[in-house]
């Protein structure tokens, strides 16, 4: 039986294809790069004119109102806060390969019913930059701490999509303090075991091969795909990993490292006591099991009150295909 996430449409070309560069390129390689080389600064921010009006059809910088870059110490970031000031702090974590274009049906909307919103690129995606790291949780955590602490804001509640699940539960359990008294948790992942490893994955991720998965015989390929037509939440995929160098590494980094599996003691953290949860997932979730819900809410602690909604009928990416569902559960539970 396939791993659910390799039926996900960016791993159904992704890893094959660097498997097969993998093994072409192998002879030619002559040294390895250690994970640790340095920053990196590459984004959608710093390609070039020409590539950059692609992203712009798609993933404009100023997709959502209230855009900056804070330059905090793994790398510069990029983030968004709208809504009225005196509004309820939240703030939405996207998951693994699209950016905060996948918030742009729900934030908006969810602003103007009184909500004091900030979204954020996670590092190696979308405008914020790919600094050389493992991708683990921390990663990601940090980040978010780091990004609250340069806005002012004492205390969010926080909205985790797919592998922002986990992020927001990581985040409560780390940041206790951070968080406030809600939580949401959309599709959320974190409770994979070893299946969701592509084959060859410790490989691929190994200093020996990173060269190659970053290198451009990878992007060349990605690039003819751009010139079939696509859907907007695949084409701003294909426009990273085309364009990005160090996106198709990011995203093995953080399939082999990151918050997409073993996050069970994070959902069953003691932090989530006093605080109420909302899960929402799609009944035709083929990257998520419907599952992981109800088996979340049953790693909660007694002291967290949880609530478990059903979007009817929908995939994975329902903030797109369902946004106004969406919505209705979000103001609901945020009244």
């Amino acid at each position: 039986m396939a791993s659910p996430l390799l039926s996900n449409r960016l791993f159904l070309t992704l890893v094959p294809a660097l498997v097969a560069t993998a093994a072409m390129a192998y002879p030619l390689l002559k040294a390895s790069m250690p994970l640790t080389s340095g920053p990196r600064k590459h984004s959608l921010a710093d390609l070039p004119a020409d590539v950059k009006s692609q992203v712009d059809e798609v993933y404009p910088e100023d997709i959502f109102p209230g855009g900056a870059y804070v330059d905090l110490p793994i790398g510069r970031v990029r983030y968004w806060i709208f809504g009225p000031e005196t509004g309820r702090k939240v703030v939405f974590i996207h998951g693994l390969s699209i950016p905060s274009f996948i918030w742009k049906d729900v934030a908006p909307k969810f602003a103007e019913a009184g909500h004091r919103v900030m979204l954020f690129d996670l590092y190696g995606r979308g405008y914020s930059d790919a600094p050389v790291s493992l991708y683990n949780i921390s990663l990601y955590t940090t980040q978010l701490a780091l990004l609250m602490q340069h806005v002012h804001w004492d205390k969010a509640s926080v909205v985790g999509l797919s592998m922002g699940g986990p992020i927001a539960a990581a985040f409560t359990t780390q940041f206790p303090q951070l968080v406030d008294d809600k939580v949401v948790l959309l599709a959320p992942a974190g409770l994979f075991g070893s299946e969701i490893l592509p084959r060859g994955l410790n490989l691929l991720t190994s200093s020996l091969f990173l060269p190659i998965v970053n290198g451009g015989i990878v992007r060349s390929s990605s690039r003819r795909q751009l010139k079939r037509p696509s859907e907007p939440i695949d084409r701003i995929v294909q426009l990273q990993r085309a364009y990005l160098p160090y996106f198709n590494a990011v995203l093995l980094l953080s399939m082999r490292y990151g918050p997409l599996r073993g996050q069970t003691d994070h959902y069953k953290s003691h932090a989530f006591n006093g605080r109420t949860v909302l899960i929402l997932h799609g009944t035709k979730d083929s990257v998520v099991p419907p599952r992981f819900a109800r088996e979340i809410q049953a790693l909660l602690p007694e002291g967290a009150k949880c609530e478990v909604v059903d979007i009817q009928n929908a995939d994975h990416d329902f903030t797109i295909s369902h946004p106004e569902d969406v919505l209705v559960e979000l103001k609901r539970f945020f009244a």
